[in-house]
């Protein structure tokens, strides 16, 4: 009873295992998993503090006497945005830089 998964060379369903759950992730899978959520890490990080130098936050966060002019929705409107975005990036570049890889390899 084979469904559309592939099989490996040793007769297993690749990503099951015997008892029906996920498998055990190879040494190198592991660390590729954990690089890229470290990356992820770091550029939500990055993201986060190139806002918070910028002048329009600071504009908005900089605040006049007392507090007078200082704009805290920024830090649920914006705040999210940027680190979400500041997350995704490294996916995305290591996605571009993956089909751009594979269409040099097809030509040659």
């Amino acid at each position: 009873m084979e469904g559309p998964e592939e099989r490996d060379g040793v007769g297993r369903v690749d990503g099951l295992d015997g008892a029906g759950g996920l498998g055990r992730r190879s040494g190198r899978q592991s660390a590729l998993a954990c690089a890229g959520c470290a990356l992820s890490a770091v550029g939500a990080t990055a993201a986060s503090l190139v806002w918070a130098s910028s002048s329009r936050t600071r504009r908005h966060m900089g605040g006049g006497f007392e507090g007078e002019g200082t704009d805290y929705t920024v830090l649920v409107t914006e705040l999210p945005l940027v680190a979400a975005a500041g997350a995704a990036a490294p996916a995305l570049l290591g996605l571009l830089i993956g089909v751009l890889l594979n269409r040099r390899r097809r030509r040659s």
